[in-house]
């Protein structure tokens, strides 16, 4: 039997399948593990089950010892994850890609009906008790249809959030690594272009792409001045892919229109200068929070963890 350290309180089916088979130790406390906590907590195990909140460097891998075989994340994004440093080690790194795809996609069309209909602020209007009454210019939004949506970042995600786009009736531009399935291009009526072409033609902008070293600030102050002023950018990947102290001058300014965001650079914490504008959207990071999703994603984490001290080939290791 082995040892199976999860770092976060995570649903009981995926927890169930673990015990099923081996030890584990499972943090259940509502806040975050502190760092010594888990470095105490992994010494000695044969798999972690980590979440996006904790970081998994060389310092954790040594402190859990050369028996570790698998780190296994709750998350589709490894950013938190040294892969090399596992790779060195010869511990398997695996990731929860598919399982969030539509949750996720959800929310990036809910943040763009939000941001272009001006949501959040008319919300704010009535709870705060301000008085109001219907008018021709009252809180005057953009429609999406026949307009541009253009994604950063074609993978399975950025493709559901372009299939529900055309459904609202956008067209739709994309940039990524390498071309998409000529198939599924073909359905989504979807075009490849460089970043300054959809950055220049697109009326919202969704970002979905990887984040690492490459992709860090991607978008900042150039690019936003890039867009139309008219346009909306929506960040539900990464926080740090977009310049946030950019973003809320763009914003402040009339650079661009509005944003919705899902993701922040420095989460929990949101900058001071976007909490007090009324052209943004905030939510606290809720891309792939519905029961169902969780739920699939820890019981996909779960079975990464399993195979691998099975002896098999995990279902999603990150390549």
């Amino acid at each position: 039997m082995s040892r199976v350290v999860v770092t976060g309180r995570i649903p009981e089916a995926a927890l169930e399948s673990l015990r099923a088979e081996h030890e584990v130790d499972a943090w259940d406390g509502t806040e975050s593990i502190g760092r010594e906590e888990l470095l105490r907590r992994v010494a000695g195990a044969d798999a972690i089950v980590s979440l996006l909140t904790e970081r998994i460097d060389g310092e954790l891998l040594d402190a859990a010892g050369p028996q570790l075989k698998v780190v296994a994340n709750v998350a589709v994004g490894y950013d938190n994850i040294d892969v090399p440093a596992c790779t060195e080690r010869g511990v398997t790194a695996t990731n929860t890609p598919g399982v969030l795809t539509d949750a996720t996609a959800d929310i990036a069309l809910s943040l763009i009906l939000m941001a272009t209909r001006r949501l959040g602020e008319g919300e704010r209007i009535i709870r705060s008790g301000e008085s109001w009454k219907w008018g021709m210019f009252f809180l005057l939004g953009s429609s999406l249809q026949g307009k541009t949506l253009g994604i950063i970042g074609m993978g399975g995600i950025g493709q559901a959030t372009a299939r529900r786009a055309k459904a609202f009736g956008m067209e739709v531009v994309y940039q990524s690594r390498s071309e998409i399935d000529p198939d599924i291009a073909a359905e989504l009526g979807a075009r490849r272009v460089e970043l300054d072409e959809l950055l220049s033609v697109s009326d919202v902008v969704s970002v979905h792409c990887p984040y690492g070293p490459a992709t860090h600030h991607l978008i900042g102050a150039e690019e936003l001045a890039a867009m139309k002023d008219t346009a909306y950018l929506v960040n539900t990947a990464r926080g740090p892919i977009v310049d946030e102290a950019a973003l809320a001058t763009a914003l402040r300014e009339g650079v661009i229109a509005g944003a919705g965001l899902d993701v922040f650079e420095n989460e929990p914490q949101v900058h001071p200068e976007l909490l007090v504008l009324d052209n943004v959207v905030l939510v606290p990071h809720l891309g792939s929070a519905t029961v169902e999703t969780r739920t699939a994603m820890a019981v996909l984490a779960a079975d990464n963890a399993l195979a691998v001290l099975n002896g098999q080939q995990p279902p999603t290791p990150i390549r």
